[in-house]
C-alpha cells in the first residue's frame, strides 16, 4: 500500500472520528469506535470498521443508524479532506472491541489462579 493512501486513511479515520461524535441518531452508540478503515487503491471505496463496549448487537444497530446518514457524513468528510473526490462509505460491524475484552478478563483470570 502506498504511502499516499496511509495517510489519506489516517485523515478519514481521525475527521470521521469527529463526525461520528457529532451525530444525533439515537440508534448509533455513544461508545462506537472506528476500528479499522481499508481505503481501495482507486479511493472511490471505503469500509469503516466499527465496534462498540456495548456489544456485537449495538454495533450492528449502530451501522443501521450510520447508513442511513452516510450522504451527510460523505458531505462533511469530503469537506473536511479537501479532496478531488471523497470515496463511497460502508459501514461493517465488527466484533473486535468484545472478543479483546474477553480475551483480557480471561487472561486476567489466569494471573489471579498462578498468584
Amino acid at each position: 500500500m502506498s504511502f499516499y493512501i496511509e495517510r489519506v486513511q489516517q485523515d478519514i479515520h481521525f475527521h470521521l472520528t469527529e463526525i461520528l461524535r457529532d451525530l444525533k441518531d439515537p440508534r448509533i452508540d455513544k461508545l462506537l469506535t472506528i476500528v479499522h478503515i481499508d481505503l481501495s487503491g482507486d479511493m472511490s471505496n471505503c469500509k469503516v470498521y466499527v465496534s462498540s463496549l456495548s456489544g456485537i448487537e449495538r454495533a450492528k444497530e449502530s451501522v443501521l443508524g450510520l447508513k442511513q446518514a452516510s450522504g451527510f457524513i460523505k458531505r462533511e468528510l469530503f469537506s473536511r479532506l479537501k479532496a478531488k473526490k471523497c470515496p463511497d462509505l460502508q459501514f461493517i460491524a465488527d466484533d473486535s472491541i468484545e472478543k479483546s475484552r474477553e480475551m483480557f478478563s480471561k487472561i486476567e483470570k489466569l494471573n489471579k489462579d498462578v498468584i
